[in-house]
């Protein structure tokens, strides 16, 4: 990975406990947990078709 730079969002509160539990039980920060999820995201999106509309992501 490279560099790091802050990113701030808003998480639902069920999600956030479950993840300070998981990073607890498995003695984790919950960035890198977090940071795993969304890995784990971009790869299922990676080999979709190019026909497949976008996600929407903008660069602004």
């Amino acid at each position: 990975m490279g560099k790091r730079k802050m990113y701030n969002t808003t998480i639902d509160t069920d999600l956030i406990k479950e993840i300070k539990i998981l990073a607890a039980r498995f003695d984790k920060r919950q960035n890198d947990l977090l940071e795993e999820a969304i890995q784990d995201l971009l790869e299922k999106y990676k080999f979709q078709d190019e026909e497949t509309p976008s996600l929407g992501i903008s660069n602004g």
